[in-house]
Protein backbone atom coordinates (compact mmCIF):
# COMPACT_ATOMS: atom_id res chain seq x y z
CA UNK A 1 0.00 0.00 0.00
CA UNK A 2 1.74 3.44 -1.30
CA UNK A 3 2.16 5.66 1.93
CA UNK A 4 0.78 9.25 1.97
CA UNK A 5 3.02 11.54 3.24
CA UNK A 6 1.79 15.02 4.69
CA UNK A 7 2.57 18.33 4.54
CA UNK A 8 5.02 18.29 7.12
CA UNK A 9 7.00 15.60 4.78
CA UNK A 10 6.97 17.47 1.34
CA UNK A 11 9.51 19.64 0.71
CA UNK A 12 7.55 22.85 1.13
CA UNK A 13 10.45 24.74 -0.69
CA UNK A 14 9.92 23.36 -3.52
CA UNK A 15 6.63 24.74 -3.63
CA UNK A 16 8.10 27.89 -2.82
CA UNK A 17 10.32 27.95 -5.82
CA UNK A 18 8.00 26.60 -8.03
CA UNK A 19 5.91 29.90 -7.49
CA UNK A 20 9.14 32.08 -7.51
CA UNK A 21 9.89 30.28 -11.20
CA UNK A 22 6.74 31.27 -12.42
CA UNK A 23 6.31 35.11 -11.04
CA UNK A 24 9.21 35.70 -12.18
CA UNK A 25 8.95 34.57 -15.90
CA UNK A 26 5.31 35.97 -16.30
CA UNK A 27 5.37 39.75 -15.07
CA UNK A 28 1.52 39.70 -15.18
CA UNK A 29 0.87 35.76 -14.51
CA UNK A 30 -2.50 36.90 -12.86
CA UNK A 31 -2.90 40.02 -14.76
CA UNK A 32 -3.50 43.48 -13.75
CA UNK A 33 -7.20 43.82 -13.42
CA UNK A 34 -8.57 43.81 -9.74
CA UNK A 35 -9.97 40.26 -8.86
CA UNK A 36 -13.62 39.84 -8.45
CA UNK A 37 -13.53 39.25 -4.56
CA UNK A 38 -11.31 42.36 -3.84
CA UNK A 39 -13.59 44.39 -5.66
CA UNK A 40 -16.25 43.13 -3.45
CA UNK A 41 -14.43 43.36 -0.71
CA UNK A 42 -13.57 46.95 -1.46
CA UNK A 43 -17.15 47.56 -1.58
CA UNK A 44 -17.15 46.33 2.19
CA UNK A 45 -13.90 47.99 2.52
CA UNK A 46 -15.93 51.47 2.16
CA UNK A 47 -19.18 50.66 3.52
CA UNK A 48 -16.96 49.71 7.12
CA UNK A 49 -15.19 53.08 7.38
CA UNK A 50 -11.71 50.54 6.91
CA UNK A 51 -8.89 52.43 6.37
CA UNK A 52 -5.71 49.50 6.91
CA UNK A 53 -5.50 46.90 5.00
CA UNK A 54 -3.38 43.78 5.58
CA UNK A 55 -2.86 41.53 2.22
CA UNK A 56 -1.57 38.18 2.89
CA UNK A 57 -0.16 36.50 -0.15
CA UNK A 58 -0.37 38.99 -2.65
CA UNK A 59 1.45 38.13 -5.59
CA UNK A 60 2.56 40.77 -8.52
CA UNK A 61 -0.11 43.03 -6.66
CA UNK A 62 -2.67 43.32 -8.79
CA UNK A 63 -5.44 43.21 -5.55
CA UNK A 64 -2.78 45.20 -3.79
CA UNK A 65 -2.39 48.66 -6.24
CA UNK A 66 -6.25 48.22 -6.59
CA UNK A 67 -7.21 48.91 -3.03
CA UNK A 68 -4.12 52.03 -2.95
CA UNK A 69 -6.00 53.32 -5.49
CA UNK A 70 -9.24 53.70 -3.71
CA UNK A 71 -7.04 54.88 -1.02
CA UNK A 72 -6.68 52.44 1.34
CA UNK A 73 -3.38 51.96 3.26
CA UNK A 74 -1.61 48.37 2.74
CA UNK A 75 1.17 46.03 3.51
CA UNK A 76 1.15 43.55 1.63
CA UNK A 77 3.35 40.16 2.56
CA UNK A 78 4.58 37.57 -0.03
CA UNK A 79 6.77 35.35 0.24
CA UNK A 80 8.21 35.45 -3.48
CA UNK A 81 10.81 38.11 -3.58
CA UNK A 82 9.78 38.46 -7.42
CA UNK A 83 6.48 39.31 -6.83
CA UNK A 84 7.33 41.72 -3.92
CA UNK A 85 9.45 43.44 -6.19
CA UNK A 86 6.97 43.85 -8.87
CA UNK A 87 4.74 45.16 -6.11
CA UNK A 88 6.86 48.04 -5.09
CA UNK A 89 7.62 48.84 -8.53
CA UNK A 90 4.04 49.30 -9.71
CA UNK A 91 3.28 51.51 -6.75
CA UNK A 92 6.30 53.86 -7.57
CA UNK A 93 5.63 53.95 -11.04
CA UNK A 94 1.76 54.60 -10.31
CA UNK A 95 2.59 57.38 -7.89
CA UNK A 96 1.27 54.83 -4.69
CA UNK A 97 4.27 53.94 -2.99
CA UNK A 98 2.95 56.04 0.57
CA UNK A 99 -0.06 53.87 0.57
CA UNK A 100 1.69 50.19 -0.29
CA UNK A 101 4.06 48.62 1.17
CA UNK A 102 5.36 45.00 0.39
CA UNK A 103 7.59 42.65 1.75
CA UNK A 104 9.01 39.47 1.57
CA UNK A 105 7.60 36.92 4.36
CA UNK A 106 6.55 33.04 5.13
CA UNK A 107 3.11 33.35 6.99
CA UNK A 108 3.56 30.04 8.40
CA UNK A 109 5.61 32.35 11.01
CA UNK A 110 4.15 34.53 13.19
CA UNK A 111 2.86 38.22 11.65
CA UNK A 112 5.43 41.09 12.06
CA UNK A 113 3.07 42.93 13.50
CA UNK A 114 1.74 44.48 16.88
CA UNK A 115 -1.24 43.44 18.24
CA UNK A 116 -4.66 45.34 16.99
CA UNK A 117 -2.73 46.77 13.84
CA UNK A 118 -5.08 46.62 10.73
CA UNK A 119 -8.83 47.42 10.08
CA UNK A 120 -9.00 44.62 8.10
CA UNK A 121 -7.08 41.80 6.47
CA UNK A 122 -7.90 40.45 2.65
CA UNK A 123 -6.22 37.37 1.11
CA UNK A 124 -7.24 35.71 -2.55
CA UNK A 125 -6.57 32.35 -2.80
CA UNK A 126 -3.92 31.96 0.27
CA UNK A 127 -5.29 29.99 2.01
CA UNK A 128 -5.39 27.20 -0.37
CA UNK A 129 -1.49 26.99 -0.41
CA UNK A 130 -0.01 24.10 0.33
CA UNK A 131 -0.84 24.92 4.41
CA UNK A 132 -2.38 22.31 6.73
CA UNK A 133 -5.36 23.00 8.80
CA UNK A 134 -3.00 23.23 11.99
CA UNK A 135 -1.00 25.49 9.75
CA UNK A 136 -4.58 28.19 9.04
CA UNK A 137 -5.57 27.39 12.09
CA UNK A 138 -2.60 29.22 13.58
CA UNK A 139 -2.64 32.07 10.85
CA UNK A 140 -6.07 32.86 11.65
CA UNK A 141 -5.10 33.09 15.32
CA UNK A 142 -2.27 35.40 14.53
CA UNK A 143 -4.68 37.42 11.68
CA UNK A 144 -6.92 37.95 14.31
CA UNK A 145 -4.13 39.14 16.96
CA UNK A 146 -3.24 41.95 14.01
CA UNK A 147 -6.80 43.25 13.69
CA UNK A 148 -8.61 45.53 15.15
CA UNK A 149 -12.09 45.21 17.37
CA UNK A 150 -14.33 44.12 14.89
CA UNK A 151 -11.61 43.78 12.55
CA UNK A 152 -12.44 41.92 8.91
CA UNK A 153 -10.91 38.90 7.47
CA UNK A 154 -12.16 38.06 3.64
CA UNK A 155 -10.31 35.08 2.12
CA UNK A 156 -11.15 33.09 -0.95
CA UNK A 157 -10.75 29.26 -0.94
CA UNK A 158 -11.26 26.77 -4.00
CA UNK A 159 -13.68 24.59 -2.41
CA UNK A 160 -14.52 20.86 -2.41
CA UNK A 161 -16.94 21.11 -5.85
CA UNK A 162 -14.28 22.59 -7.89
CA UNK A 163 -13.45 20.34 -10.82
CA UNK A 164 -9.79 19.71 -9.67
CA UNK A 165 -10.85 18.43 -6.10
CA UNK A 166 -9.53 14.66 -6.04
CA UNK A 167 -7.20 14.61 -8.78
CA UNK A 168 -3.49 15.08 -9.23
CA UNK A 169 -1.37 13.60 -6.76
CA UNK A 170 -3.25 13.49 -3.17
CA UNK A 171 -0.65 14.77 -0.41
CA UNK A 172 -2.92 14.38 2.81
CA UNK A 173 -6.51 16.13 4.35
CA UNK A 174 -7.51 17.58 1.21
CA UNK A 175 -4.42 18.61 -0.62
CA UNK A 176 -3.94 17.73 -3.94
CA UNK A 177 -0.79 18.52 -6.04
CA UNK A 178 -2.03 19.32 -9.74
CA UNK A 179 0.76 21.27 -12.27
CA UNK A 180 3.10 21.21 -9.65
CA UNK A 181 1.06 23.41 -7.38
CA UNK A 182 -0.17 21.79 -4.19
CA UNK A 183 -3.99 22.77 -3.58
CA UNK A 184 -6.09 22.78 -0.59
CA UNK A 185 -9.84 22.43 -1.14
CA UNK A 186 -12.66 23.82 1.34
CA UNK A 187 -15.60 22.49 2.37
CA UNK A 188 -17.88 24.74 4.16
CA UNK A 189 -17.25 22.68 7.42
CA UNK A 190 -13.31 23.78 7.23
CA UNK A 191 -14.65 27.36 6.68
CA UNK A 192 -16.76 26.69 9.80
CA UNK A 193 -13.47 25.15 12.47
CA UNK A 194 -11.35 27.66 10.93
CA UNK A 195 -13.66 30.38 12.64
CA UNK A 196 -12.66 30.29 15.92
CA UNK A 197 -12.38 34.05 17.72
CA UNK A 198 -14.70 35.41 14.62
CA UNK A 199 -18.56 35.59 13.61
CA UNK A 200 -18.96 34.56 9.79
CA UNK A 201 -20.28 37.77 8.02
CA UNK A 202 -20.60 36.01 4.25
CA UNK A 203 -19.49 32.80 2.37
CA UNK A 204 -20.51 33.80 -1.12
CA UNK A 205 -19.58 30.97 -3.59
CA UNK A 206 -18.17 32.13 -7.30
CA UNK A 207 -16.17 30.88 -10.17
CA UNK A 208 -13.33 32.48 -11.62
CA UNK A 209 -10.91 31.42 -14.75
CA UNK A 210 -11.51 29.27 -18.10
CA UNK A 211 -11.97 25.71 -15.84
CA UNK A 212 -13.69 27.45 -14.43
CA UNK A 213 -12.51 27.20 -10.81
CA UNK A 214 -15.12 27.57 -8.18
CA UNK A 215 -14.19 29.27 -5.04
CA UNK A 216 -15.73 30.62 -1.89
CA UNK A 217 -14.88 34.30 -0.16
CA UNK A 218 -15.42 33.89 3.34
CA UNK A 219 -15.88 37.72 4.95
CA UNK A 220 -15.46 36.99 9.13
CA UNK A 221 -15.57 39.83 11.63
CA UNK A 222 -13.46 39.67 14.86
CA UNK A 223 -15.14 39.08 18.26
Amino acid sequence: MKKILSVRQLDLAKQEQHWEKMLSSKSEMFGDIQSYPASKATEVFKTEGVESILELGAGQGRDTLCFAQSGFQVQALDYSESGVKAINEKADKQGLSKLVIAKTYDIRNPLPFENETFDACYSHMLYCMALTTKELEYLNSEIRRVLKPNGLNVYTVRHVGDADYGTGIHQGEDLYEIGGFIVHFFSKEKVERLSKGYEIVDIDEFEEGALPRKLFRVTMRKK
